[in-house]
C-alpha cells in the first residue's frame, strides 16, 4: 500500500502525504474508508508513529482525511477533491509555461511539446 523510498530526499512524512493522496486522487482508497491506525501504519513502515500522525495531519490540512474522536481517521467524502487538484496543477503548468515563454521558448515548441508528451 505505501512505500518509503529512504534514497528519496524528502522528508519521510511528505512520502506518506504523497502515496496517501495518490491513492485517493486515483481511486484506491473510497470516501469515508477508514484509513490506517498511526500505529499500525507506524509498525509496518517500521517508522515512528508521530512521522504518521504529521502526514495525517497535513492530509487533514488539506482536506484528503477527516478525523472523528475515538474512531480514527477517514478519507474524505469530498467529491471536488479530484477537481480541486486538477486545477491546482493547471495553474502550476500555466505558471511554468509563463516562465518557460519569458525566457525566450517558442510558443509553437511548448505546445508541441504537450501534444507528444506520452503517458
Amino acid at each position: 500500500m505505501i512505500i518509503i523510498d529512504y534514497k528519496d530526499t524528502r522528508p519521510i512524512y511528505e512520502q506518506v502525504v504523497e502515496r496517501f493522496k495518490t491513492l485517493i486522487l486515483k481511486g484506491g482508497m473510497l470516501p469515508d474508508e477508514q484509513m490506517p491506525s498511526v500505529r499500525n501504519l507506524a509498525m509496518e513502515l517500521s517508522i515512528n508513529p508521530n512521522t504518521i500522525q504529521k502526514a495525517y495531519a497535513e492530509l487533514e490540512r488539506q482536506d484528503f482525511i477527516y478525523t472523528v474522536k475515538g474512531r480514527g481517521s477517514f478519507v474524505s467524502g469530498d467529491g471536488n477533491l479530484v477537481e480541486k487538484r486538477k486545477k491546482e496543477y493547471l495553474e502550476e503548468i500555466l505558471r511554468l509555461a509563463r516562465e518557460l515563454l519569458e525566457i525566450g521558448m517558442p510558443k509553437r515548441e511548448l505546445v508541441l511539446e504537450i501534444e507528444n508528451l506520452q503517458i
